[in-house]
């Protein structure tokens, strides 16, 4: 209730103020209590061996797809079920559209999202929990591998770079003075670069090296990764309030480094461990 001022009638005044002072605390303890009951239904669903539902897109490869015998699978996907078996309790994808993932997540249609989400913004990140990422990705210098010019970032100043105008890797390329070769998309820069048009492409570290694992006789590598502090971490997401569920996923995910289940999955699905920061 927003306390208002009537300043024709002050005793009335008074009143409204001592109802609004009454009636906060029950509000904020509803509303706390919500929060804290949201949580304990969850850990109480794990604690008791109950199963776990997971949102995640399915159609989105080489992290959440189906195989040619329809069933879903993905790094993502193989992260989620191997934290559940540390966990002892079975879980349950529920598939949606990346653009209504989050909102599933707000209304409760599951517990957590699995889809390379790294929680960039403010918003997001005031109003989500990440588990420790099992996925870290960062800007990348895919080049011919017979090409010795990429020493350095700096180095790129006046090659010619394959990229979308209207992408973060286009202006990264611009940044480093880069002469840029307008293409529509990253499998277009990828062919220019192998023709010769064009000196390398910058994109995403996990795209590339899903590119490289498909296309291992491309000719192209890996010249240059972005620093770590560049780099951004993906990992199951929870609404705010689960801490101790939080904590419990954290534990599964270290024992997961721990046991080299990461680095398998990562090697299974992009050749390399994709786990670690470079």
């Amino acid at each position: 209730m927003k306390r208002r001022t009537l300043l024709t009638f002050a005793a009335s005044a008074v009143l409204l103020a001592a109802c609004s002072q009454s009636n906060t605390p029950n509000q904020d303890a509803g509303a706390d209590n919500s929060a804290v009951e949201g949580s304990s239904e969850l850990l109480n669903r794990i604690n008791n061996g109950e199963a776990i539902h997971v949102g995640t897109e399915g159609t989105y490869p080489p992290f959440t797809y189906h195989d040619v015998d329809g069933k879903l699978t993905g790094y993502d996907v193989e992260v989620t079920k191997a934290v559940a078996d540390k966990l002892g309790v079975p879980v349950e994808f529920n598939e949606t559209q990346w653009d209504a993932m989050l909102a599933g997540l707000d209304a409760q249609r599951f517990d957590m999202v699995a889809n390379q989400v790294s929680l960039t913004t403010p918003e997001r990140q005031a109003k989500y929990d990440k588990v420790t990422p099992y996925s870290w990705s960062g800007a990348v210098v895919l080049a011919p591998k017979e090409d010795s010019r990429f020493s350095a970032w700096d180095n790129l100043k006046g090659l010619r770079s394959a990229q979308s105008l209207s992408s973060n890797y286009g202006e990264l390329a611009e940044q480093y003075e880069a002469e840029i070769v307008p293409v529509e998309g990253m499998a277009q820069a990828i062919e220019l670069v192998k023709q010769g048009r064009a000196d390398f492409t910058l994109n995403d570290r996990l795209a590339v090296l899903d590119y490289l694992k498909k296309h291992p006789e491309s000719g192209l590598e890996i010249k240059l990764v972005a620093p770590a502090s560049e780099q951004r971490g993906s990992g199951l997401i929870l609404l705010k309030g689960n801490d101790e569920v939080v904590t419990k996923l954290n534990d599964a995910m270290q024992q997961l480094q721990e046991d080299g289940t990461l680095t398998r999955l990562s090697e299974q699905f992009f050749g390399q461990d994709i786990s670690q920061q470079q």
